[in-house]
């Protein structure tokens, strides 16, 4: 299909399907997780359960499937000295989800986070390590026009959460000859606010409209807990007009792997449909959602 289906249908607000968890349906089948570089190295060591998970995805209806991109981040793995990994890494990927994709009707994205190392044993970002503005805008130039040339239909920014690194990844996004989705990932603090996910100095409210300046060609809140993603959403739509996505989370991390918790297809279902109701078109789950969660989001809503 490539993206010109999915254009034709965000331009006339039809629904689109996304795919579920890549990495934790990785797990879920066996393949090892790392406490540093979570599932990327599985690219490497075992490529028949990522390309299956592809398969599984759009087997169940999922109009697009994204590589297994996200943890190769070109910042965590400058920090261990893996560079060249990063490059070597999302070829085997997107081979991946090319495979599985062949001559199907979908699309297939290429993820670019800014996974930075965590704080062991936690899903915490460890603040103190940073890059200039200049040093992380070249890092990830290099991971994602090696996307590019590695044949993905489009860029999902994906756990988007401040004006630092992720106003920076988006921005040499949108310099890529690609269509560019932002995902951003948040969570509610104790007073209420909602703030990018493991950054509290991030207000939605204020990082959102710098994102949205951008101009990709869609928005969602994605790697989030249901329950605040309706309020989420709402303050994203306070300065995007454009087609709007949610695929939430479900679980928790525990490093090094996800832990499941029982949110159920048809759940996921209902949530969904609440946020149909204010105008959201894109539908999909993030970690901890599986192929029959996707499954019964395609049923449902798929035009």
């Amino acid at each position: 299909m490539g993206y010109d289906t999915v254009r034709e249908k965000l331009t006339r607000g039809q629904t689109i399907i996304l795919d579920g968890g890549t990495g934790t349906d990785i797990q879920r089948r066996g393949a090892p997780m790392s406490g540093d570089t979570w599932c990327a190295d599985v690219n490497g060591t075992h490529l028949h359960i990522v390309q299956s998970v592809h398969e599984d995805y759009i087997a169940c209806g999922a109009d697009i499937i994204t590589a297994n991109t996200f943890a190769t981040s070109a910042l965590s793995f400058n920090c261990y000295g893996r560079d060249e990994d990063v490059i070597r890494l999302d070829q085997l990927a997107v081979s991946a989800a090319l495979a599985a994709a062949q001559g199907k009707r979908v699309a297939v994205a290429g993820s670019v986070s800014t996974m930075r190392p965590v704080i062991r044993g936690t899903d915490r970002t460890d603040l103190t390590v940073n890059w200039t503005r200049d040093e992380a805008k070249s890092l990830l130039k290099r991971k994602i026009d090696n996307l590019v040339s590695c044949g993905v239909d489009m860029l999902f920014m994906e756990m988007m959460r401040d004006t630092d690194y992720s106003l920076w990844a988006c921005e040499t996004a949108m310099a890529a000859d690609l269509p560019v989705w932002i995902g951003i990932s948040v969570e509610k603090q104790p007073n209420g606010r909602i703030s990018g996910f493991g950054r509290n100095d991030q207000l939605l409210d204020e990082f959102a409209p710098a994102l949205a300046a951008l101009k990709p060609d869609a928005m969602c809140i994605m790697h989030t807990s249901p329950e605040i993603t309706a309020e989420a959403l709402t303050i994203l739509k306070r300065t995007w007009t454009g087609p709007t996505g949610a695929y939430p989370e479900s679980g928790y991390f525990k490093s090094p792997e996800w832990v499941f918790t029982d949110m159920s297809p048809l759940e996921l279902t209902q949530f969904c449909a609440s946020w149909q109701q204010t105008g959201t078109t894109i539908f999909g789950g993030c970690c901890g959602i599986g192929p029959t969660h996707i499954q019964a989001l395609a049923r449902e809503f798929k035009s």
